[in-house]
């Protein structure tokens, strides 16, 4: 119990903490009694979900100095790292920018935490370091051979962690996370541009109060079952995958499950200090599913259209997340597919043009 008291009173730096994982692991961070730095370059993420219970730092990474500045101010315990560049096809034309950023400003931030004396890393990974996976439910040992920079950065830096373990003693755990999705009650998922499927799929479903269509009921009532708001529909890029229905098949895992698998390894990293852990829910959904099961939460038309397939998409990716249940205590807590759209589209309906 001493042990939990004082975790919960530790300075914790958030790098990427007003982007959509980042946010959401700041939120539940202060859930729990932490205090939380953010340090965030607004490059991604928005200033509207800079909760005001944290403390908030405009700063890239890359940025030495900034970085100096933000260890000097503050006493922090231990760093929580998400800030990263993210999007899975850019990283197929402009691979530069992915290991400037996700490798030089990693460690610039990890030396930085070196000369503070600051040892306890946890590391935001990713499924995109297997790269096309040999056998389903991928256990963390699987091979690894990403297919995108964005996933060969991540590797990257998870092997400069071991070394960074190995010779100055830091503890490290590497979160891999599958397909995040999901929303709270104040936080959501707005990028620019939008990348990912589900909230791409309810932004079709928005209402378009000039768009309603009206039908009368026996009872004289009228239901009125609106179309989209968007004239073009929804893209599903690739139907001609090995899968049961030829779209991708992914693992989604809400995102305060994520953000509450942080908090457990923060707690255990000195007993685990070294290990990588998949996050997902073991069930893989294809993108028709998706599309389905979005139909179903929002009541309304989603119209598709089917695009040829991105490079650097692999046809199957859904996690054991064996390891994280067994040495993390970890258990997802909204494993249902409508129940994760659901929270996603009650935060859409209240900010339907985002932040």
């Amino acid at each position: 119990m001493t042990q939990n008291i004082e975790l919960r009173t530790m300075n914790i730096l958030v790098t990427g903490g007003v982007g959509y994982v980042g946010s959401i692991v700041t939120e539940e961070l202060l859930n729990k009694g932490y205090r939380v730095i953010i340090l965030d370059n607004l490059q991604q993420g928005h200033k509207e979900a800079i909760l005001p219970e944290a403390e908030f730092v405009l700063a890239d990474i890359c940025e030495a100095q900034a970085l100096e500045d933000v260890f000097r101010r503050f006493e922090i315990d231990a760093v929580m790292h998400m800030a990263a560049e993210t999007v899975v096809e850019y990283s197929m034309t402009d691979p530069k920018r992915y290991f400037h950023n996700n490798i030089v400003g990693g460690i610039k931030l990890l030396d930085a935490m070196l000369k503070h004396k600051v040892c306890k890393f946890v590391f935001s990974s990713s499924a995109a370091v297997y790269g096309d996976p040999e056998s389903i439910p991928i256990e963390e040992d699987h091979r690894k051979l990403p297919v995108n920079s964005y996933g060969e950065s991540k590797l990257m830096f998870e092997r400069i962690l071991e070394w960074y373990g190995k010779a100055y003693g830091l503890k490290h755990i590497s979160l891999r996370y599958f397909n995040a999705a999901g929303a709270t009650k104040l936080l959501g998922e707005d990028h620019h541009p939008e990348t990912h499927l589900i909230p791409n799929v309810l932004k079709a479903a928005l209402p378009d109060s000039s768009r309603f269509k009206v039908q009368g009921s026996k009872s004289g009532s009228e239901d009125i079952k609106h179309r989209t708001l968007n004239i073009e529909p929804v893209k599903l890029f690739g139907t001609d995958y090995p899968t049961k229905d030829g779209s991708c098949i992914r693992d989604y895992v809400h995102v305060i499950d994520i953000a509450q698998a942080h908090i457990l390894a923060l707690e255990k990293i000195e007993q685990l200090s070294g290990r990588a852990y998949n996050l997902g829910n073991g069930e893989g959904y294809s993108v028709l599913e998706v599309v389905e099961a979005a139909r179903k939460v929002t009541h309304a038309e989603i119209p598709v259209k089917i695009s040829p397939r991105r490079a650097g998409d692999p046809a199957v990716l859904v996690a054991s997340s064996r390891r994280a249940k067994e040495e993390l205590g970890w258990r997802p807590k909204f494993p249902e597919l409508e129940a994760i759209i659901e929270s996603a589209w009650k935060w859409m309906r209240k900010h339907p043009k985002g932040y």
